[in-house]
């Protein structure tokens, strides 16, 4: 029998792994990544609602001022998730949530280009390690190659996310993570609806069946589990959990897509991978 510990250990690992599949699924699914993401943000709204439902938690009303700031934190949500899923379909699940795995760097950036911190010494590392892990990724120095732009796309999802995580910590003060992720993931599926609502029919039966793990599982599912742990083990030991989302994506990838990666794109995840944990760690 697992003990308290153990077994939140064991959900952040269960975490980590619905968190990497989310990658593999986006390589499966060939719906567009704009409708890919309104299935996903649409079935976990509709997840979280029930959620909220049978806990007997009210959503908390918000101001016009606070809505819109919702809106866009939601707009910026797709958008991370969008720009994801482009890197995965068209550099492959590897090059694409290795790019993303870059994004502890511009939040480190952002702190200090917004928020006017100073910058520590170990960030400064972390930002240098990262940038040497992606020049070893990076398959060709040039915009035309295809694993290129997909390494791209996944930096830029980086970025919005980093730019994003920044946002929700101040965001933290006002909304409980579940209440903003309600928010947010309703403005996401009402910004994208308009675009997305007549390329629905399109959807194949199996793209349906994927696109509702992808919500189910990979985010309402995987969320909770992540978020119950936090209350037996440290954020800290979680983070460096998390942090192995790439590893678990790529093998998953290699089990089932055999999509194999090279040993420069291994060497290059490693030196990212390793960075963000030590950082992680000394936090």
């Amino acid at each position: 029998m697992l003990n308290q510990y153990n077994l939140a250990l064991f959900k952040v690992h269960c975490a980590a792994v619905l968190f990497g599949l989310t990658g593999v699924l986006g390589a499966i699914i060939q719906s567009s990544s704009e409708v890919l993401v309104f299935g996903r943000v649409l079935i976990a709204f509709v997840a979280l609602s029930l959620f909220l439902l049978v806990k007997s938690q009210r959503i908390i009303k918000l101001s016009t001022k606070d809505m819109l700031i919702q809106a866009i934190l939601g707009t910026m949500l797709i958008s991370h998730w969008i720009t994801f899923y482009i890197a995965i379909k068209v550099g492959g699940v590897a090059v694409g949530t290795l790019g993303f795995a870059s994004f502890p760097a511009f939040v480190a950036l952002f702190e200090v280009l917004i928020l006017k911190e100073s910058i520590k010494r170990r960030e400064i590392i972390l930002l240098m390690a990262i940038t040497l892990g992606l020049a070893l990724i990076t398959p060709k120095y040039e915009f035309s190659n295809q694993a290129t732009q997909g390494l791209l796309w996944g930096i830029f999802s980086g970025a919005i996310y980093g730019a994003l995580a920044i946002f929700n910590r101040y965001n933290a003060e006002k909304l409980s993570g579940t209440q903003a992720s309600w928010w947010q993931y309703l403005a996401g599926a009402l910004v994208l609806a308009p675009y997305c609502l007549t390329e629905l029919p399109k959807v194949t039966a199996i793209d349906w069946f994927w696109i509702g793990c992808l919500g189910l599982l990979c985010t309402s599912l995987a969320y909770t589990i992540f978020i119950s742990s936090l209350n037996i083990i440290k954020a800290r030991t979680a983070a460096m959990i998390i942090s192995l989302e790439p590893v678990y994506a790529i093998l998953i990838a290699w089990l089932w897509l055999d999509q194999v990666p090279t040993i420069r794109m291994i060497i290059g995840g490693l030196i990212i991978l390793i960075s963000v944990a030590i950082v992680n760690f000394r936090r």
